[in-house]
């Protein structure tokens, strides 16, 4: 009998958490469908909360989630406060090493391509946050993809 209230507990505690992310889905949803519809953009949806934006096609290789690449980005949140940038040069990483949005957004671009990935908060830093980045943020990022390593 013990074991049986354990298990419910557990369950209970899972279903609750499940809740909780649905419910922030939802409003990430809004913050980044509001940020689309304010700043006039024509953004893609991918069906995982990440929505993106093509301003240059680029014309070079594309890459895959698994791929290193260069980018040059610049972070900021909803109200354009910029969190994080690269230079223009742009750094290099692999793309299985970095916020999921990245692993998932970048991959849409060809070298010489350039556009916007909107970011939820569970493709970004979740609920812990991380820096200067609090809980829970929709994240922007102004990405250039230079190379494909």
């Amino acid at each position: 009998m013990k074991y049986f209230f354990a298990v419910l507990i557990i369950a209970v505690s899972f279903s609750c958490k499940k809740e909780d992310a649905k419910k922030q889905a939802d409003v990430d949803e809004g913050i980044i469908v509001q940020y689309i519809s304010d700043n006039n953009l024509n953004a893609t949806a991918t069906g995982s909360g990440l929505y993106y934006t093509m301003d240059i096609t680029g014309s070079g290789a594309a890459c895959n989630s698994n791929s290193t690449v260069k980018v040059a980005y610049q972070g900021y949140f909803t109200d354009g406060s910029v969190f994080d940038e690269s230079s223009q040069a742009g750094i290099t990483f692999g793309l299985q090493s970095v916020i999921k949005g990245w692993t998932e957004g970048i991959p849409y671009f060809k070298v010489g391509g350039s556009g916007k990935l909107l970011i939820p908060s569970a493709l970004g830093y979740g609920t812990q946050g991380s820096g200067s980045i609090p809980p829970n943020s929709v994240l922007i990022f102004n990405i250039e993809l230079i190379e494909v390593l």
